[in-house]
């Protein structure tokens, strides 16, 4: 029975070869990570309670921020704007008032989803929300906009809006 030693020079030769391979991986993962775009944000509508019904279809504007990773949302505006081209996840839920509300979710001028509360004398307050994922450009804008003569509650952390960038295109 044969028995052959690895030859040391090559163990060596391979060892050296796997070390500048992970080294490789090593830096191209970093630049992958470099390279992510983090889009990501968070938000309330807080006005102190009963919020419309007013005359004419409004944003809303989402006052309180608790999130806005790459600063995408205005919050003076009620606005997102994508910062690059991607798949972007967004959510709204409302707590209804005794009027009814309907809340529609806006890429650019485009209704995307909606959300319906009809007024009820039986039923004074529901809740309500949709989701939706959207394929953006950069630049476009998302918005959730109320209805004339509705309303919605805007306190006690009842009203919110919020987005992320799920992946962004090559």
């Amino acid at each position: 029975m044969c028995s052959s030693k690895p030859n040391m020079s090559d163990l060596g030769k391979s060892l050296y070869a796997m070390a500048e391979q992970v080294t490789a991986f090593e830096n191209r993962l970093k630049t992958l990570e470099e390279g992510q775009t983090k889009v990501a944000f968070g938000t309330m509508l807080e006005k102190g309670g009963v919020f419309g019904p007013f005359k004419t279809d409004i944003t809303l504007p989402f006052n309180k921020v608790f999130t806005n990773i790459g600063n995408a949302y205005d919050s003076s505006t009620g606005v997102f704007t994508a910062p690059v081209a991607g798949v972007y996840y967004f959510t709204f839920f409302y707590q209804a008032g005794k009027n009814a509300t309907k809340l529609e979710l806006f890429k650019n001028s485009q209704v995307i989803v909606r959300t319906t509360e009809d007024k009820a004398s039986y039923d004074t307050s529901d809740s309500g929300g949709n989701a939706v994922v959207l394929q953006l450009k950069e630049r476009d804008e998302v918005c959730v906009r109320m209805a004339e003569n509705c309303e919605i509650w805007a306190g006690e952390y009842h009203t919110s809006f919020s987005g992320f960038l799920v992946t962004k295109d090559q």
